[in-house]
């Protein structure tokens, strides 16, 4: 490897003095760096430091009130990850109880970072799960008194209004452990059964005219308390509790059925949880939960030694909606070489799919390039440009022995962005015409299809005034 490669070895030969120089040059003028290099300084001193550190910068993040956009999410991002690795990699090790409260203090912060910008792409709530993974990671080496932290849990998840303190109860449930868990339980159903305060009725009171304060605050514990009671139930194993939160109707639809049979499965309650099963799977007459109900449903079946049915099933799911996983469980119960047969049939059947979207999706992942390579070259005018990340993977599975293949689906995707004026999508649409041009050299024979010379004259002379995408391109 060059001695001019840039990496940690080489880095550490250019000494301390010549390496503190650089780094002084690099955090002038950018806040963020200049932070992490006080918080690395900080942490040399010890963990004391650093944590005191950390606490000035998490009443910072409180104070702040600046909307960020977008492109200052990645920074905040980037710097809600670097304290977390701190208090995990730093205090942590020296002090796991003052980490713990570090990593609560972060989860508070979370109304006012919401506050101020658009978490639409999950960002935020990523780290603040993160956050959580740390207390769970780091829960059998501090204490707390089992009823100081039911009380504690309670405060937060009872307030909580971004998701911030979700799973907290299943993170900590041994520190809790029964009594814990207990007077847990205690504690919210006397909070759900109790008068509203006067805060609570401000909170609601104005939503509407018709809207009764009272029944809103009402409404927003029960369904607070649901989530609660029924993580406590998951931790002491009590598959009743959990179940007895849900009406026989709600037992019956696809997003709550399969949660409960699983539970149920996992106690041993084979019949209770296929009967559940049967049910919603009969109710949910539009199909809109059917993967969720029939990955259960075939367990059940599998569960209570019902192999033909089994079979026929998986066959169905694989038929109905291309489900790859269906199909390989559905092989591996065939007797050897009918499985040969069977794999082929499923094949041709996906490759004579209707959906062209889901047929060179299954295709691709089983994988069966030849096949999806074909499907491409006989259907590429039913090819939708806009299922760019769908494309764009297959032309990347394709392109090195199906150039052709590959091709036709960036062209897809160039045409769709021209065609809608999506000019967020250029600089991609100009990489996939860079991308079309590499892989010519390759396709030696472009049959009923334009060369790619004749495909860029027919972009110009539809698209020609686009300038913003021609500019990337000639770039």
């Amino acid at each position: 490897m060059s001695k001019k490669t840039l990496n940690r070895d080489n880095l550490e030969k250019l000494g301390a003095e010549k390496l503190a120089s650089l780094v002084m040059e690099l955090v002038q003028g950018s806040a963020a760096l200049q932070r992490r290099a006080r918080m690395e300084l900080s942490a040399a001193q010890g963990p004391k430091d650093v944590a005191a550190d950390i606490r000035k910068r998490f009443a910072s993040l409180r104070r702040s009130s600046s909307f960020v956009d977008w492109r200052g999410q990645k920074a905040l991002v980037k710097d809600l990850n670097g304290l977390l690795t701190m208090i995990e990699n730093t205090v942590a090790p020296h002090d796991v109880n003052e980490a713990f409260e570090l990593l609560w203090a972060f989860l508070q912060l979370a109304p006012s970072i919401h506050a101020r910008t658009d978490d639409s792409n999950g960002a935020i709530g990523d780290v603040l799960h993160e956050a959580v993974q740390i207390i769970e990671r780091l829960s059998p080496k501090f204490t707390m008194s089992p009823h100081a932290l039911a009380e504690r849990i309670f405060d937060a998840v009872s307030d909580a209004g971004n998701g911030e303190f979700d799973d907290i109860i299943p993170a900590l449930s041994g520190n809790l452990g029964p009594a814990g868990l207990e007077h847990l339980k205690e504690i919210t159903k006397a909070w759900q059964a109790s008068p509203p305060t006067v805060l609570e009725l401000q909170r609601f009171r104005g939503y509407g005219r018709t809207t009764n304060p009272e029944e809103s605050v009402r409404r927003s514990r029960a369904s607070t308390a649901s989530v609660i009671l029924a993580d406590i139930a998951d931790a002491q194993g009590d598959v009743d509790a959990y179940m007895a939160r849900y009406s026989a109707q709600q037992l019956t639809y696809g997003t709550i059925a399969p949660d409960v049979a699983r539970r149920l499965l996992d106690a041993g309650r084979v019949e209770e949880a296929c009967e559940i099963i049967s049910k919603a799977r009969a109710a949910d007459q539009a199909r809109n939960f059917r993967y969720e109900l029939d990955e259960i449903h075939a367990e059940c079946l599998e569960r209570q030694g019902r192999g033909d049915e089994l079979k026929a099933h998986l066959w169905q799911a694989f038929e109905e909606v291309l489900d790859g996983q269906s199909l390989r469980k559905y092989l591996k119960l065939l007797p050897d070489f009918d499985d040969i047969e069977a794999e082929e049939k499923a094949l041709n059947l996906a490759e004579a799919h209707p959906d062209l979207a889901a047929a060179l999706y299954f295709l691709i992942k089983w994988p069966a390039q030849d096949r999806a390579a074909r499907l491409v070259l006989a259907r590429d005018d039913e090819l939708d440009g806009d299922f760019y990340e769908l494309l764009t993977s297959s032309a990347e599975a394709l392109e090195a022995h199906h150039p052709l293949a590959a091709t036709l689906l960036r062209r897809a995707m160039i045409e769709d962005t021209l065609e809608g004026g999506k000019s967020k999508r250029y600089r991609y649409a100009a990489r996939d015409l860079a991308e079309c041009k590499a892989s010519e050299p390759a396709i030696e024979d472009f049959g009923r299809f334009a060369t790619h010379q004749q495909f860029v004259d027919r972009l110009k002379q539809k698209h020609g005034r686009k300038y913003g995408f021609w500019q990337l391109v000639e770039a």
